[in-house]
């Protein structure tokens, strides 16, 4: 647990994170996590759906619930007068959640609608196709976080409850208070709420880094009634600890983040005016994590924009980045450190991963100096071992053909 107390305004952040997200899932129940996810606060074994509405709505609360590979957390504010009450209803929700039938079955209606408008969002489709290039359909980095329309429809309450069970467990819950109460107030509240919460956690599944790629994968989705195609292209990294994180950061902030999109959106959006967005991301996890660019294009451009991306990373990967680049970023990743922080809610989700991965209270104030340390080799070398168009994996989705692809 992690409390930061600060008194700029009368109010409480909480942030609370168990090991059970879309990776834990069964592979004949993809999505168990995401449906967990929106049912959970649908109501407790003490607590129905409308008094938990009710309790929150008249402190103007509003609780938020998100799911990723690896967790689930759920974040709300509060007054610092409100905070126990508040944090008392939280605690009930993540202990002792009904899934009445009821809702399973307004939850599982929902679910369905929004997998039905990813099919038909090329952008969704895109990443989803690169995440099964890089990592495998049946990699637990590869699969569908939502699941799909069969895996869903199999999802049963005794299969949320049974889940919940196994994963949410106090073993694996991660406590972050932010704000106007004493760390001390804050401890004790958290350990009352949570008094009694004996679980064990089921054995947590095997993953396994992916396979090194020696060739460049291709998958298109041809969506004719689209009016833009959107295409995702990436490789698989270095997980969080790797010592080279930190130039493999730099090294992305310069190729697709820095200002309008870095080099990408400067060549492909700014100079050739073909794209209405143009970026990378890169997230570094447990295993290796993706670097992906993304790029959304009328379909007459997408050879055009394909050739652009490949042209930027082998001239990054032969030449690397300037010294004027390397300056630039460290200096825009440093300023943006304190935007990050200067919210609550910001600092508890800083705070959260400085605690998952072990990167010691003090890293908002070493990372200044671990950007600085970086050296234009070290951030050469980062390009050099990843980017690669012969090792490529690319996937496109919109009104484009491609020979031996079939349209939707």
């Amino acid at each position: 647990m992690l409390v930061n107390e600060t008194q700029t305004t009368p109010a409480v952040t909480m942030n609370l994170s168990l090991e059970a997200g879309s990776l834990f899932d069964p592979a004949d129940k993809l999505g168990l996590s995401y449906f967990l996810a929106r049912i959970i606060d649908r109501g407790t074994t003490r607590r129905t759906g409308d008094e938990i509405a009710e309790t929150l709505d008249l402190r103007g609360v509003s609780l938020g619930v998100h799911v990723t590979r690896h967790r689930l957390a759920l974040s709300c504010s509060c007054l610092s007068e409100d905070f126990q009450p508040v944090l008392d209803v939280v605690a009930d929700i993540i202990r002792e959640p009904a899934c009445l039938e009821e809702d399973v079955i307004t939850r599982r209606g929902e679910i369905l609608t929004s997998i039905r408008q990813d099919d038909d969002n090329p952008a969704v489709q895109a990443i989803a196709r690169l995440m099964a290039l890089l990592y495998g359909a049946d990699h637990r980095y590869g699969r569908r976080g939502k699941g799909t329309t069969e895996s869903i429809i199999r999802i049963e309450r005794a299969a949320l409850l049974g889940f919940h069970q196994d994963r949410v467990v106090p073993a694996t819950l991660s406590a972050v208070i932010v704000g106007d109460v004493a760390a001390s107030a804050a401890v004790d509240t958290v350990a009352r709420a949570f008094d009694g919460w004996h679980v064990t956690a089921a054995p947590a599944p095997p993953l396994n880094a992916p396979e090194v790629a020696t060739s460049r994968r291709r998958d298109v989705l041809t969506m004719m009634n689209k009016a833009q195609a959107d295409l995702a292209y990436g490789f698989v990294t270095i997980p969080r600890a790797d010592p080279a994180y930190h130039a493999y950061w730099l090294m992305a902030n310069v190729l697709g983040q820095y200002g309008m999109g870095g080099r990408l959106g400067n060549s492909i959006r700014e100079q050739q005016g073909m794209a209405c967005y143009a970026f990378c991301s890169f997230e570094a996890d447990e295993i290796p994590g993706p670097l992906v660019v993304r790029v959304g294009v009328n379909a007459a451009n997408v050879d055009r924009a394909l050739e652009s991306i490949d042209g930027e990373i082998a001239r990054m990967s032969a030449e690397g980045v300037t010294d004027t680049e390397l300056d630039n970023s460290k200096r825009y990743l440093t300023g943006s450190l304190p935007r990050t922080l200067e919210t609550n809610a910001g600092i508890a989700g800083f705070l959260q991963s400085v605690e998952r991965f072990d990167l010691g209270l003090d890293y908002d104030q070493r990372l200044p100096s671990l950007l600085d340390a970086v050296t234009r080799g070290q951030v050469n070398a980062a390009a050099a071992q990843t980017l690669s168009p012969e090792r490529a994996a690319v996937a496109i989705a919109g009104p484009y053909e491609d020979q031996g692809s079939t349209p939707s």
